[in-house]
This record gives C-alpha cells, structure tokens and sequence, in this order.
C-alpha cells in the first residue's frame, strides 16, 4: 500500500509540473525512493514550460527526477538532494543535462530538457545523493523517443 501512496505522490508532483504520467519508473535507495520520468516536452502545458523556461519542442525531452524520504505510517516526505544526469547521445558520447529544482507546495523535484529525435533510445545515467544519504545513488535508465 505504501508504494500506491508513493506513487500518487509522484503522479500528483509530476501532474503539478504538467508532465503526463506514462509509467512510474523508480528506484529504491536506502530509507529514500527515487522516481525518474522522461517524456516529450510537447506535452507540457504551455504554461508550466514557460513557468520553467522549458521549450516546447516534439524534439525535446524532459527528465523529471523526485525524492522521497520513506517514513513508516506515512507517504513520505520529499526531500533535497544533488542531481545529476548524463545522457549517451547516438555518437555514443555522455552529455550532461542541466537539470534545475523546482520546489512547490512541498514538492521537490528536478527537470532537465534535452534533444530527441524520432525513434531515438536514450539512456540516462541519473546520480543522486539526496540530503541526508551517505552515499550518491546511480539510476541507470533508457527511454524511446517518438516525434511524429
């Protein structure tokens, strides 16, 4: 049950950044759970990408990466942390995504855009080291792109 809560926090975190929700990627590191999504910036409200200065673009891509701190009776509660993030490009070279924190209504979560292309695989190397955690956590994470 409390993995459904956790990932209804993340839905509405994500639903409050305007990001569609396809799948609920996470991953647990220690007392803190990482969610990781990456979609199509079209599908970003205009007013959510204008909020972030995020463009809007069928070939753009956005990651958005959360924290949860697991508390036992709760949801959780999000936490700070250090995010970063590498994607292998289709010269096979790391290029590092800018990612930007966005804090609202007690939500934390971080963004990133970056360039896709038509039936493009990119895979992301997502390190985070939320506050309190000794050690850095590395997500590893692919995703197919589609702009038609």
């Amino acid at each position: 049950m409390f993995k459904h809560i956790a990932l209804a926090a993340f839905a509405a975190v994500t639903l409050i950044h305007g990001v569609r929700v396809a799948a609920e990627p996470m991953t647990r590191a220690g007392e803190f759970t990482i969610y990781h999504n990456a979609v199509n910036a079209d599908t970003l409200s205009p007013e959510v990408a204008k909020a972030h200065r995020i463009e809007r673009s069928r070939y753009r891509g956005v990651l958005n990466v959360s924290v949860i701190k697991d508390q036992v009776g709760t949801t959780g509660t999000p936490v700070k942390a250090l995010v970063d993030v590498a994607i292998v490009d289709s010269a096979d070279q790391p290029v590092r995504v800018p990612m930007h924190e966005i804090e609202e209504r007690g939500f934390v979560s971080y963004i990133g855009a970056f360039p896709i292309a038509d039936g493009q695989e990119i895979k992301f190397a997502i390190k985070v080291r939320p506050v309190g955690a000794a050690e850095p956590t590395v997500v590893r994470m692919s995703q197919e792109f589609f702009t038609d």
